[in-house]
């Protein structure tokens, strides 16, 4: 429409534009000179003004079945949220766990980790962090002539449950945004969907290891904690399970609306002979719907309401569409198979080594970019990149996808480093030092969980590209 200049022979007009268009929301995304969520609003405007692509299919993508999927979930966490059965999780497994410094704070992990699975990390963390402050607070009133020791311990229980609360959502496919991009970028692109329960059987074990690992990491390496001891725990976990009461009948009735929706993502093969046409995003909404169908013991009202509900944070939801509507453009105006086809910078690398380039680049940009931005931009590109090495599109889809969360340095980098940062336990050079070691043990993790493991996981005959994705 107003091109200054002249886009390569190879590459059409809407192609060349797109260039700008994405470099513009690049810019703004990465600078955040307005919120990243406004940004993501920018195809609906730019996209058909500069004919990339019609209005009608860039605003399809902000109603994509993955942000639906979505929705189903944020609406779930909001009710396991509004009735604490949250915090009730939690405080069990640390309570079955036990006391031991070391063991607390697995206990601690594995809470975190659990439910970033299928709430937010943001919220998980932002609940998790009172009980850590109220453990952390024993602590250093028992150990108050060792102040080193406690110290420690502080600054060990705050970045395990950062780093468990971003691991954690690797597991599932709603678990953090960059997994649903990858998904719905893959079904844009070649047609293949990708399932709940087929995500998960590769990216639990990944979590679980990448959780272990960094338990390991914290307590034997980093802080040596083997010399704290803390007879205290149990009994702090106690009192806030007593406050909380007993078990609600709102606590139940979500609880069963919550495992009734987890059993049905994982066995939705089964149940898709018996009910056709089953699909993640269908139950995900049908278990949003019972909240508002199931009466509490309250008087005139439900599970949930929609003043409750409507809390979920929507510019996250935007985000998702953008992403979405971005990978649409890639392919639409054959811009991703332009950019695969010009590059030839790592011809001739072998297959594990490009995959441990691609998700370091990830893994230190999404320090300093949202994570959800960056695999939004990068998942397009790097499907057809794959074309031009004869790499099945997975092996770099799925290194980006995963490394995307797993930047453990900077406060900036997620919003669990910024909320435990801000409980003023930790400067900035502690996560750095700690985090930077942890980037370079997940990078490596990741890049032979790819190579090794997700052929089988997802039974590739070939990590060859193959013929049904040309």
């Amino acid at each position: 429409m107003f091109q200054l200049l002249e886009p390569p022979a190879s590459l059409g007009d809407e192609g060349f534009t797109l260039i700008g268009i994405t470099l513009w929301m690049a810019i703004w995304w990465i600078t955040e000179a307005v919120p990243i969520a406004v940004t993501a609003l920018l195809p609906i405007v730019l996209f058909p003004l500069f004919e990339v692509i019609p209005l009608s299919e860039t605003t399809q993508q902000y109603g994509h079945k993955y942000v639906f999927l979505y929705i189903g979930g944020f609406i779930l966490a909001i009710a396991i949220e509004r009735w604490n059965l949250h915090k009730r999780i939690a405080l069990q497994i640390i309570k079955w766990i036990g006391s031991k410094a070391p063991y607390l704070i697995l206990g601690f992990m594995l809470a975190t980790a659990f439910l970033s699975m299928w709430i937010s990390n943001t919220a998980t963390t932002v609940m998790m962090l009172p009980i850590a402050i109220a453990i952390t607070h024993q602590v250093q009133s028992q150990h108050n002539q060792d102040k080193q020791q406690s110290d420690l311990f502080s600054k060990s229980l705050m970045l395990s449950i950062a780093y468990s609360a971003s691991i954690g959502g690797i597991a599932t496919l709603i678990g953090t945004p960059p997994n649903l991009i990858f998904a719905g970028v893959l079904e844009n692109t070649y047609g293949i969907k990708i399932g709940f329960f087929e995500w998960m059987k590769f990216g639990f074990p990944v979590s679980m290891l990448l959780l272990f690992i960094s338990w390991k990491y914290l307590t034997r390496f980093t802080f040596k904690l083997k010399q704290v001891h803390f007879n205290e725990g149990k009994k702090e976990v106690k009192a806030m399970l007593n406050q909380l009461g007993k078990l609600s009948y709102e606590e139940k009735a979500v609880g069963v609306v919550f495992l009734l929706a987890a059993l049905s993502w994982v066995f939705r093969s089964v149940i898709a002979t018996v009910i056709v046409g089953i699909d993640d995003t269908i139950i995900a909404i049908s278990a949003a719907v019972l909240l508002f169908l199931i009466p509490t013991k309250q008087k005139d009202r439900q599970l949930l309401t929609w003043n409750e509900a409507v809390k979920i944070p929507w510019g996250i939801i935007i985000l998702f569409g953008g992403g979405m509507a971005l990978a649409k453009a890639f392919v639409e105006t054959g811009l991703a198979n332009w950019i695969a086809s010009q590059i030839s910078l790592f011809e001739g690398v072998s297959i594990f080594l490009l995959v441990v380039l691609v998700s370091a680049l990830v893994n230190f940009l999404t320090e300093v970019t949202s994570n959800l931005a960056t695999t939004a931009m990068l998942l397009p590109i790097l499907a057809p990149l794959a074309l031009s090495f004869d790499v099945h599109p997975y092996i770099l889809m799925i290194a980006v996808t995963l490394s995307a969360s797993c930047a453990f340095m900077l406060p900036v980098a997620t919003p669990p480093n910024a909320i435990v940062f801000g409980a003023n336990y930790l400067k900035i050079s502690d996560m750095v030092k700690k985090g930077f070691l942890l980037n370079l043990i997940s990078i490596f993790v990741i890049s032979l969980a790819v190579y090794l493991l997700m052929p089988f996981v997802f039974e590739l005959d070939s990590l060859s590209f193959p013929e049904v994705f040309k």
